[in-house]
């Protein structure tokens, strides 16, 4: 295991996982959505993108959180690892409320400057609350990966299910 692509919902824990495997393996660790997001959450533009996640992905070990389907042939291609987290959903929503509540109180930054708050909490755009895309997109996401890791021979797929799950890859 030396190219690991960690994919899953929102809140399921991707990132927590990825930075911990990153540095047991000895590689870097890259969050898409820190590529993804400019400042103010604008995206960057999909060349862009595509350019520098294929340079990132052409390295000889990393660990890539994110489940951009806009580069999702890049990272896989050259993956030798699919982790995929397929929580609960109650599980999931937990985790994340929590998340959001923690990092809307303390002004938490993430990527380029930009914060979580707790008016997105109460939105009911999925573009614009993390807690109603994780909602929505659940299901989206567990039929994607189900159907991935039965077709695609070429990649080891590990499901996490569980916390001790997640703990068990580490140890």
């Amino acid at each position: 295991m030396r190219r690991v692509s960690v994919v899953g919902n929102s809140g399921s824990g991707k990132s927590t996982l990825g930075r911990a495997l990153a540095a047991r393996l000895g590689v870097p660790f890259v969050e898409l959505d820190a590529i993804h997001h400019l400042a103010d959450w604008e995206p960057i533009e999909a060349t862009e993108f595509r350019r520098t996640v294929g340079e990132l992905a052409d390295g000889d070990g990393w660990v890539i959180d994110g489940n951009y389907s806009a580069v999702r042939d890049l990272i896989w291609a050259r993956a030798d690892t699919v982790v995929w987290f397929d929580l609960p959903r109650r599980t999931v929503i937990r985790q994340l409320l929590w998340r959001t509540i923690r990092r809307g109180v303390t002004r938490e930054p993430l990527w380029n400057g930009n914060h979580e708050t707790l008016g997105s909490l109460f939105r009911l755009d999925p573009q614009k609350s993390l807690l109603r895309w994780a909602w929505t997109r659940h299901r989206v996401y567990h039929e994607r990966y189900t159907t991935a890791s039965a077709e695609r021979g070429d990649l080891t797929f590990i499901r996490i299910t569980s916390r001790q799950d997640a703990a068990r890859l580490l140890g």
